[in-house]
């Protein structure tokens, strides 16, 4: 069996000119990045008066090491619109080089559903998050020499909570003392890094509909206190500008192309777990003015990207989904069933029922609180059996909604026909796009909403920390935005162990503190962290280059 990056290699990929060509994007807004990878200009949105397409989310379940293949899907699913003669652009988030050399793997899907060239997509692509990193660590920078200079906006070092960053698992990093050996070096004090993904300065990015947009969003971050406790913005550090100088290249999108030559965007890349999991506006935006369908997916589960898409992107930016995709396997279901990971092979329909609840809540979330046409695509894997397919089927089927067998891994747009005809039925129906909880409401009641409505939790627990956060984010008028709640991506609780779909549990809050530039919220619960670790035996192991060919090998 070929590996991912064989097939991806084993293509012969369309020059870019000719995938522009194909999304109708004139030559004079493509800024080329070599053969095969291009920027698009912002002005084409701007001249754009194309009617806006049909735009459709696929989430998934909580994941699980059995797998889903959520990119995968994405991707076969608009191969699979492509094959009856749909016009379709796909809209991907950018790969962090931490996970790729790490444990969970590129982004850039598998098997015949690809977007490619691979190897770039889980590199350094066009170097948006290097970009991202200088933007965030200029401003670090610069707030420390502030401080040095005299400190005329009298912040308090103990009290910055702006970070430096790096895209790459580094745990070594997460609590550092910098500022030591003498005075020429700076002040000394406390600090840390988080992976470029979880920095504002990504999610920003994402969200920012224009170069003005951004410079404003840039401003409006705050990067510490004041001895008065008053907030100190990147704007009274006067840095917004050089910050949108280093970001003015990537905050154009990237456009590649699917194995199938279907034109898609990849750009942009906050993790779903401590951020808002969505790719850029921009690239959404221009996927939906290149195609009659527009396909984006949102990090990890339902109630992680899907949830943030909804109640924050398309609050933000004023998208409404036609349809929702829930992404499932037999495997992962019967393993938040309670199954072993070495017995996934076998057919074990009492696990996949104690499983099953799993997938039937994010199915009830997004039909009933979001009120969104959905269906499920089993991503079905030669191991499963029909009495388990049968089942699930069945089970959905008593919610409203149908599931569609999909196997674009092997068969790659083929594989999606019949979720893509699936598809194209729910984007007729007429929906009643609703959120999750009400903007206005207070910070405790919007996180109370959530877990309520969302996760199907009990409450939730405040720390006196949080609570005393919270307290002083809405003195400083933060109280009407949205929250990001940075949890664990595998259940719907903020406890890792509790699989498939855990009842009465409460939320525990531990901090929470505001990302004023994207326009939010962030919770941070139980133990999550904003700057993973490498495992046991990572992923950059195996990779290496042929001294002959220059080829990238044991990338996937």
């Amino acid at each position: 069996m070929k590996s991912d990056i064989e097939i991806a290699q084993s293509v012969q990929m369309r020059p870019i000119l000719k995938i522009a060509e194909a999304a109708h994007i004139d030559e004079k807004y493509i800024e080329y990045y070599g053969k095969y990878k291009a920027k698009v200009d912002l002005s084409f949105l701007e001249n754009s008066t194309k009617k806006d397409g049909k735009l459709v989310l696929v989430t998934a379940i909580n994941p699980t090491p059995a797998g889903e293949g959520k990119t995968t899907t994405t991707i076969g699913l608009a191969d699979g619109l492509k094959k009856i003669g749909k016009k379709v652009t796909v809209a991907l988030r950018e790969p962090s080089l931490g996970p790729v050399f790490g444990v969970k793997g590129g982004a850039a899907g598998g098997g015949y559903a690809q977007v490619v060239p691979m190897e770039d997509i889980n590199l350094h692509f066009t170097g948006d998050f290097h970009a991202v990193g200088a933007a965030n660590n200029l401003l670090a920078a610069m707030v420390d020499n502030h401080i040095y200079q005299g400190n005329a906006l009298n912040i308090d070092p103990k009290k910055i909570t702006w970070k430096r960053c790096v895209d790459m698992n580094d745990r070594q990093l997460r609590c550092v003392v910098d500022g030591l050996g003498g005075s020429i070096n700076g002040v000394p004090r406390e600090d840390g890094f988080d992976i470029t993904v979880a920095s504002e300065i990504m999610a920003v990015l994402c969200l920012s509909s224009s170069m003005a947009d951004l410079k404003k969003r840039l401003s409006s971050i705050i990067v510490g206190y004041t001895y008065n406790g008053e907030a100190v913005t990147t704007g009274q550090l006067k840095a917004a500008g050089a910050m949108a100088a280093l970001l003015k290249d990537a905050l154009k999108p990237n456009l590649v192309q699917t194995l199938e030559g279907t034109p898609a965007f990849v750009h942009g890349g906050p993790f779903a777990n401590i951020a808002h999991g969505c790719n850029s506006v921009l690239a959404t935006k221009m996927a939906m003015k290149t195609a009659d369908y527009a396909i984006t997916e949102a990090g990890f589960g339902g109630d992680l990207g899907a949830e943030k898409f909804l109640d924050i992107k398309c609050r933000k930016a004023g998208l409404k989904p036609s349809a929702v995709v829930i992404v499932a396997t037999v495997r992962a279901l019967k393993y938040h069933g309670g199954a072993n990971l070495l017995d996934l092979n076998n057919e074990d329909t009492s696990a996949l029922e104690k499983g099953l609840p799993n997938l039937l809540r994010h199915v009830y979330n997004i039909k009933n609180i979001y009120k969104l046409p959905s269906v499920v695509a089993i991503n079905r894997f030669p191991t499963d059996s029909d009495r388990e397919i049968s089942l699930i089927i069945k089970k959905c089927k008593e919610l409203g909604v149908n599931a569609v067998l999909s196997t674009v891994w092997a068969e790659g747009g083929q594989g999606g026909i019949n979720l893509a005809n699936e598809v194209v039925k729910l984007c007729e129906q007429e929906n009643d796009f609703s959120f999750a909880y009400d903007e206005n409401d207070n910070i405790v009641k919007k996180l109370e909403d959530l877990t309520h409505n969302i996760y199907g939790g009990r409450g939730v627990v405040f720390t006196k920390e949080a609570l005393s956060q919270i307290e002083n984010l809405e003195k400083l008028g933060f109280n009407n935005t949205p929250v990001c709640v940075a949890k664990t991506q595998y259940s719907f609780s903020d406890d890792m162990t509790k699989l498939g779909a855990p009842k009465d549990f409460d939320i525990t809050v531990r901090s929470v503190k505001i990302s004023a530039g994207a326009g939010f919220v962030v919770a941070l619960t139980g133990n999550i962290m904003t700057m993973p670790g490498l495992p046991k035996q990572p992923a950059a192991e195996k990779i290496d280059v042929d001294d002959k060919t220059g080829k990238i090998k044991g990338l996937f």
